[in-house]
């Protein structure tokens, strides 16, 4: 067998990340009221997703800490609306935070895959997340069992693509680089930085792009090809 150990991420690779925390928002967008000072739901959320983008690239480049970070994304939106109310905005992130790892959707096929994959393989998990979420998450999801280890960015101070957190969860989980293989369905943080350290890598292109600055190790466009490779 050609590869021993798979490095998963976690958020839209397994757990539908962007499912969940759209649903999260919009309950906590009428919770709170927030329709009294946006156009619509869609008009609060593009704002957020705009400025939540800037801040993880800056948070991810050591510019900012992790409580700037959430602090400033969603204090955001309500500044862009005149409403620079952060008792509000600091409410609204608490219940955010405690209701998003409750959520259970997956990827599809995710649940199999795993199945398919836990006899063969050792599995971890390899996730720029908050620790705090993440183990909520998974085992809401039911999907913390499959996994020997999970190593996240949270942990050792290091983001992916950064090639020491690569290396951190080699060493970690005594894997050896060339029987080891990254999933995930980020090109910058899974793919550019497994392809970095020398890694392979799967690129599950969930959003079909098409410009790839180099051809990935493989490239799937659903969890179900996975078991093709593997």
């Amino acid at each position: 067998m050609k590869y021993k150990n798979l490095f998963f991420d976690l958020d839209d690779t397994l757990w539908a990340f962007s499912v969940n925390a759209r649903d999260t928002f919009e309950e906590m967008y009428f919770k709170h009221k927030l329709n009294r000072y946006f156009d619509s739901f869609q008009h609060f959320y593009t704002l957020y997703q705009k400025r939540n983008a800037e801040l993880w690239i800056e948070y991810g480049d050591g510019n900012i800490t992790k409580e700037e970070l959430n602090n400033q994304r969603f204090l955001y939106p309500l500044q862009a609306v005149n409403v620079p109310d952060e008792v509000l905005a600091k409410t609204y992130s608490d219940d955010f935070f405690a209701v998003i790892p409750t959520k259970s959707n997956l990827m599809p096929y995710a649940k199999e895959l795993l199945e398919y994959l836990f006899p063969k393989y050792n599995l971890y998990i390899l996730s720029n997340g908050f620790r705090e979420l993440q183990y909520h998450k998974m085992r809401s999801a039911g999907i913390d069992g499959y996994f020997k280890k999970i190593i996240l960015s949270d942990d050792i101070g290091v983001m992916k693509p950064w090639p020491q957190i690569f290396h951190y969860a080699l060493s970690a989980t005594q894997s050896q680089l060339a029987d080891s293989l990254m999933i995930g369905d980020s090109w910058d943080a899974d793919i550019v930085g497994a392809r970095g350290v020398g890694m392979h890598q799967i690129y599950y292109n969930v959003k079909g792009a098409t410009e790839l600055s180099f051809q990935p190790t493989y490239i799937v466009q659903s969890l179900v090809d996975v078991e093709i490779i593997l």
